[in-house]
């Protein structure tokens, strides 16, 4: 098996300006990886990841994805498994939304559900289709531990988190068996250098490269204390690769803090500072 001991040669990253996409896709290119696909919009930030990573001695290419057109998924990440077996399938793109716009503006918070959860879903089941039909590889979603439960700040976001985590946990037990591992990841607020932030302000737009933040949309006090980074999350990732995790918490703390507040009484829920 190609993608063994937690150690592709080959992955696609949907989402292709994601810093947590590209901190995993340099990780694992320092390993043994050669090639990757890039999906995302195009657009000058996307080039420039693409060449950061050749830079890095990888076979990089791209491929035209837009998170907002599911009828296309089919055909276009198709294409890319037909070029070659691909050891890991990335799932890193979302939108954070603004929570009071989304709010007064209906169509904004549809927008932000539609990327995140139904063109994820698309994506998702086009992927694991084509993984299962090569016989091995793993699925790789960055849901949130925004999604463990729905806050006053960020219900919006965090419901279509809720609903990314539910599908791909569902997609897990559906694959078992199949030779095709699905990794669920919970990053909780994820910081990221305001350059790289600038960047990828266009994955607000109607086609999700992923946003700099791929963690909690509004950040709390209990967010501050367990923030992590692009790099963290690469790291457990590669972990949970070789270990065959089914679920992976970065910070891995946050495992027992959400196991608190999800049973958390709702009355004493919306008294803490989140």
């Amino acid at each position: 098996m190609k993608d063994a001991f937690g150690a592709p040669q080959s992955l696609l990253v949907l989402g292709g300006t994601s810093a947590i996409g590209l901190a995993t896709a340099r990780r694992l290119i320092a390993r043994r990886a050669r090639t990757v696909w890039l999906a995302g919009r195009p657009s000058p930030a996307l080039a420039e990841a693409a060449d950061s990573l050749r830079a890095l001695g990888a076979d990089v290419r791209v491929v035209p994805f837009d998170a907002l057109d599911p009828e296309s998924h089919a055909e276009r990440l198709g294409k890319v498994f037909t070029e070659g077996d691909i050891d890991l399938v990335l799932l890193a793109f979302g939108v954070p939304g603004d929570q009071a716009r989304d709010e007064s503006d209906p169509l904004a918070a549809v927008r932000v559900a539609q990327t995140n959860y139904t063109g994820a879903v698309s994506a998702g089941l086009v992927c694991a289709q084509a993984l299962q039909a090569q016989g091995h590889g793993s699925l790789v979603v960055l849901s949130s531990v925004a999604g463990e439960r729905a806050r006053r700040a960020d219900f919006v976001y965090g419901s279509s988190k809720a609903g990314l985590d539910a599908f791909t946990q569902g997609l897990g037990d559906a694959l078992y068996g199949t030779g095709v591992h699905v990794m669920v990841v919970r990053p909780g607020s994820v910081r990221a250098r305001a350059s790289a932030r600038a960047k990828a302000s266009g994955a607000e737009g109607p086609a999700s490269e992923g946003p700099v933040s791929e963690g909690s949309a509004s950040e709390g006090p209990v967010e501050a204390a367990l923030a992590t980074t692009p790099e963290a999350v690469a790291t457990a990732i590669e972990l949970g690769l070789r270990r065959r995790s089914e679920t992976v918490w970065v910070p891995g703390a946050l495992r027992v803090v959400m196991t608190a507040v999800r049973h958390m009484p709702r009355p004493l829920f919306r008294r803490l500072p989140m």
